[in-house]
């Protein structure tokens, strides 16, 4: 087949828009234009990205700006793509218009949480990286899209939360201002046991820690008499951006006052019972029979 056949072929109009002719020359290159400017896009997105991370960015932020770019760099590569077969744009107005009430009617929680997913990204009450508590679930932020937020639990497990329950349930951020949090140690001595000494010891394991911050400063409290103790609590503030590591602080100090008080011969408690009898105690013996 001859070049002029193959030009004559490709300019052979298949459809009309607006007096506007489509060839077939103009629904072959279609797909070559969008492939070209989509990898064009994405390579784009991975320099933007590089770029914004090398300049130590949040990760927020940065995919904050890669999404924004990803759209309107879809929009662009559209509207250009069209531009180049000659559709012109006014001939979807009345298509996109029935789409728009389609979709308005038969994906309000697609769009809901699309919605709700850019108010995250741009408000930032959520960011990557944070800690949160939704639905007695914890567990730290590893992506937010446009229709759902990807959270890792503490024992591994991915979650996927649509956009819109984040925004319109209470969650707990533990990371929303800082990495600061507060939390409680506490142990019981038996009676008798030197009650100054021991809230002494107590703060000194508790302030031989380098994870403990010592502004706040750690207090310890004289809790309570109990059944079978005297009960102390230690308040102190550690620095952690998840639950394991103020459970590792925990254990830490809860092993130096174990070794504490045995050098102190502070006894830790533990439940007894005395049981006092009214009135004689009888043994029966049995007789042997032969």
């Amino acid at each position: 087949m001859s070049f002029d056949k193959i030009f004559e072929l490709l300019a052979t109009p298949v459809f009309s828009i607006q007096e506007k002719a489509v060839t077939v020359g103009d629904i072959l290159l279609l797909p070559l234009i969008l492939l070209i400017s989509y990898l064009a896009l994405k390579t784009l997105i991975k320099v933007i990205v590089k770029r914004m991370t090398s300049k130590g960015l949040t990760p927020d932020v940065v995919h904050l700006v890669s999404r924004i770019t990803y759209i309107l760099g879809i929009v662009v590569m559209l509207v250009m793509t069209l531009e180049l077969i000659n559709i012109p744009i006014t001939a979807f107005a009345f298509l996109s218009g029935a789409v728009a009430i389609g979709v308005g009617f038969g994906a309000q929680n697609i769009i809901n949480n699309f919605i709700s997913g850019w108010i995250l990204m741009w408000e930032r009450p959520i960011k990557i990286g944070d800690f949160l508590e939704v639905d007695g679930v914890k567990g730290n932020v590893e992506a937010i899209n446009t229709r759902s937020t990807r959270i890792r639990r503490t024992d591994g497990v991915h979650l996927l939360i649509p956009n819109s329950k984040l925004l319109e349930n209470t969650v707990i951020n533990w990371t929303l201002i800082d990495n600061k949090a507060r939390t409680t140690v506490s142990v019981g001595v038996a009676y008798g046991s030197p009650c100054r000494k021991v809230a002494t010891l107590i703060e000194q394991a508790v302030s031989e820690q380098d994870a403990v911050l010592n502004s706040p400063a750690p207090v310890v409290i004289f809790n309570d008499f109990g059944d079978n103790a005297l009960a102390f609590v230690a308040y102190f503030w550690v620095e952690a951006n998840m639950e394991g590591q103020i459970r590792q602080v925990s254990s830490e100090i809860r092993y130096r006052i174990d070794e504490l008080f045995a050098e102190n011969d502070i006894v830790i408690a533990f439940p007894q019972r005395d049981i006092h009898l009214d009135g004689e105690l009888t043994i029966k013996r049995g007789k042997n029979k032969a």
